[in-house]
């Protein structure tokens, strides 16, 4: 039984989980001071409870959010769970009782700490996707494309539809080094999977010669009389250059000659296979 110490609940990290955590709070008619995922400090003297995930009861709490605050509101808590947003969880958790007691009303109370916070949040979540939709950069691995990307927060599900729709006839992966996963489009299906590690493989003649041309485009049309460093920085922050083959060219091949023609395309479907873990 609870003893009055720092009521500490703990989720499994997924969003379902989350919701879990609601309707066990309402269930038990207590509140907690904190929601914490796994490898989340609870602190010395806190009384912790670990909320096991139950689909069914996600569901309820998922589907009475439209009911009882909007449709908008729904779609606001899936992409704040989806922020790096310190205790973004908590922030959850305080917005929907708020949002069960005053309705949709909720999303234009920014006065509200818990609001404001995920409100900010979830700016920096799409600002940042919608950076990446120009940012990310293809290389050509096994007949599949290929990006890394090191975002802050979880951007692959605002990415999914995206590049599934200006490549619907490619096989691509993204991987995002940050949170471990990576998104897979192939035969028209888009799959985002978890993925302990992987490395971009050594680029091959023809690659090399794609991302020197590159390059050497992005030089060619560079004005030097409007050279501004400070401007392409707040347009293109210097966290997004590791992966931006104009900053980072692949190195010359001394022992390989460059090709007389264009290589001719093979019979075979592309694949990424050789390109996943364990594959």
């Amino acid at each position: 039984m609870f003893d009055g110490s720092t009521l500490i609940y703990k989720y499994d990290g997924s969003f379902e989980g989350l919701l879990c955590c609601v309707f066990y709070s309402y269930e038990q008619k207590e509140i907690p001071d904190d929601i914490l995922p796994p490898g989340g400090e609870e602190g010395l003297f806190a009384f912790v409870k670990y909320i096991e995930t139950d689909s069914e009861k996600a569901r309820r709490v998922y589907e009475s959010i439209p009911v009882k605050i909007s449709k908008e509101a729904q779609e606001f808590v899936k992409l704040a769970f989806l922020t790096c947003a310190p205790h973004k969880e908590r922030h959850i958790y305080q917005f929907l009782r708020l949002g069960y007691k005053m309705g949709g009303k909720v999303m234009e109370m920014l006065t509200d700490d818990h609001v404001h916070a995920l409100q900010k949040a979830v700016h920096n979540l799409t600002f940042e996707s919608h950076r990446y939709k120009g940012f990310i950069r293809f290389s050509v691995y096994n007949q599949a494309l290929v990006a890394v990307i090191e975002p802050r927060n979880y951007v692959l599900p605002l990415l999914a539809e995206h590049f599934a729709s200006r490549y619907p006839n490619e096989v691509f992966m993204i991987f995002d080094k940050s949170h471990k996963a990576c998104l897979v489009h192939q035969g028209g299906r888009v799959e985002i999977m978890e993925v302990e590690d992987w490395e971009m493989p050594d680029p091959d003649q023809e690659e090399r010669e794609f991302r020197r041309l590159w390059q050497q485009f992005y030089q060619t049309i560079a004005i030097k009389e409007r050279y501004n460093p400070r401007c392409r920085n707040n347009f293109m922050p210097k966290r997004f250059w590791n992966h931006l083959t104009e900053f980072n060219p692949a190195p010359k091949d001394k022992n390989s000659k460059p090709k007389d023609k264009t290589p001719e395309l093979k019979d075979e479907r592309p694949t990424i296979s050789k390109a996943l873990p364990g594959a």
